[in-house]
């Protein structure tokens, strides 16, 4: 037999806690971290996965298997498909008044979770700077009354509840917190885990990328068991991946009229007896929330 067989002794399990590039940060089950890249491939390795891995150095290995995942969470426009995180249960949705949120950006990342199998929750931030801020309140308020979970705090002005509150949400869970830039998402993590940014030095120290920071994504164990997946905050949120199928799913308040259309194949959009266009009518459905599903299928036709 040609070539030499490998040392299976040096193979170990580990985690993607972080990714730059073709370079990942593994940590193994013993807390060790591991500077790794994919044997043969490159770009699939997402920070959540459980991944075999294989020492080739000291602090350094090679990735030869990836472990199934049971979620992926993705954002993707009509160029780019971006994978955010694999491997989560909940994600934490924040948002505030300050500065002005993009409802359609919290709708969205609704429906990519609905799609990926995440539970998510909306938590509203900065809540003594706004306390009785119409928009954000009602934004809260519908999105609770579609079913989503919902929380209200200021991890600044009441860091002791808003610890508390997240605690309850993330113990025992992996969850991924997702929200636009400026909605306090790194004081809520700093909360959870303290020293996270020294952390997420640590990181980009050890995958020699000087002063650059981690992109996608960082996983942090939880004192209280569990993981916190931060993200760095963006602006906007593509669903350009997802199916027809899917963005109806996304919609729960659909879900009592599906199937009562005339036409099978139904879009809910120009379609004759349209039960969905008729419960707008009605108000059974809110208005803009039938624009913004609108908006999406045009979005997916162009």
């Amino acid at each position: 037999m040609r070539g030499a067989i490998r040392d299976q002794s040096k193979r170990f399990a580990a985690r993607v806690v972080a990714t730059y590039g073709r370079m990942s940060l593994l940590e193994d089950e013993h807390g060790a971290s591991w500077s790794a890249v994919r044997r043969g491939r490159r770009g699939d390795l997402v920070v959540g996965d459980r991944v075999v891995a294989i020492a080739a150095a000291t602090g350094q290995a090679a990735v030869e298997a990836i472990e199934p995942r049971h979620s992926l969470l993705y954002r993707a426009d009509a160029i780019r498909t971006k994978e955010l995180a694999a491997n989560i249960d909940r994600m934490l949705l924040v948002f505030a008044s300050r500065p002005s949120f993009n409802l359609w950006f919290l709708w969205k990342a609704l429906v990519a979770a609905k799609a990926a199998g995440i539970e998510a929750i909306v938590v509203r931030n900065k809540t003594d700077l706004d306390a009785a801020d119409s928009a954000a309140q009602a934004a809260l308020d519908q999105i609770g009354s579609l079913g989503w979970g919902t929380v209200a705090l200021s991890a600044r002005a009441q860091p002791e509840h808003a610890l508390a509150a997240l605690q309850e949400l993330t113990q025992g869970f992996h969850c991924l917190l997702v929200g636009q830039s400026g909605m306090g998402k790194s004081t809520l993590l700093n909360l959870l885990v303290p020293g996270a940014q020294a952390r997420t030095r640590e990181h980009s120290e050890h995958l020699d990328l000087g002063k650059q920071t981690t992109t996608a994504a960082r996983w942090f164990a939880l004192r209280q068991g569990g993981a916190m997946v931060d993200t760095p905050g963006f602006q906007e949120f593509g669903l350009a991946h997802l199916s027809a199928q899917q963005v109806v799913a996304g919609f729960p308040e659909f879900e009592p009229f599906l199937g009562s259309c005339r036409f099978l194949d139904c879009q809910h959009l120009v379609e004759p007896d349209c039960a969905i266009q008729a419960a707008v009518a009605t108000g059974a459905i809110a208005a803009a929330r039938y624009d913004f599903y609108r908006a999406l299928s045009e979005d997916r036709g162009r």
